[in-house]
């Protein structure tokens, strides 16, 4: 599978990549579970959805968006409620720009067995506690997803569907992106600590 990228504007309009995935520090490679297509799509758009994420370093909410990324939604929940990912580590932590997890074999290169079609915003930008798809080019995502720590409107170009936003727990999003990192693949991302998310829960009203 395809390491996961992030294009990132700089200043000048000079555009970079940025790699979305570098190997996690520590624990080691498991086989996840892996699914052999996209599931039914299950939401209900007229619905609410929260997904709780605990984690070893707290706790934090995510309101997610159902009617603006359906597919992505769909896709979280349904691998939320799998388990897929319990224990599963944030691999990638780039300080000032993003944490990323959602990868299950915490090398960056790991997904769910399926791929859905990206749904770009076109309504928002990527603000500080946005949640976003991370993909390796157009209609790639699969599990991998980041949460930017500043607002990158204007840096981060609209390749990732956006999906939802952090509305509790910015402490914990704070204290996971203030762990000591190491640098791997020529980029300061790789945590030199276990940091990893426990479960998500998901509530729909």
């Amino acid at each position: 599978m395809k390491k996961r990228y992030l294009s990132l504007m700089a200043t000048g309009a000079v555009i970079l990549s940025l790699m979305l995935a570098v190997v996690a520090c520590g624990g080691k490679t498991t086989t996840p579970k892996t699914y052999t297509a996209y599931p039914p799509m299950t939401i209900d758009q007229s619905k609410t959805y929260t997904a709780t994420i605990k984690t070893n370093y707290g706790d934090f909410a995510i309101e997610l968006f159902p009617k603006e990324a359906p597919l992505a939604v769909n896709s979280f929940v349904f691998l939320a409620r799998e388990g897929f990912f319990n224990n599963v580590k944030f691999h990638r932590v780039l300080k000032g720009f993003v944490i990323q997890t959602g990868d299950p074999t915490g090398t960056g290169m790991g997904g769910p067995g399926y791929s859905f079609a990206d749904e770009l915003p076109t309504t928002r930008d990527y603000i500080g506690g946005v949640v976003a798809m991370a993909n390796s080019g157009p209609d790639t995502n699969g599990s991998q997803f980041f949460i930017t720590l500043s607002n990158l409107t204007g840096r981060l170009q609209k390749n990732y569907t956006i999906f939802g936003q952090v509305i509790s727990g910015a402490d914990v999003i704070l204290k996971i992106a203030d762990v000591p990192v190491k640098t791997l693949n020529n980029e300061a991302s790789s945590p030199t600590v276990d940091v990893h998310i426990i479960s998500v829960t998901i509530t729909e009203k």
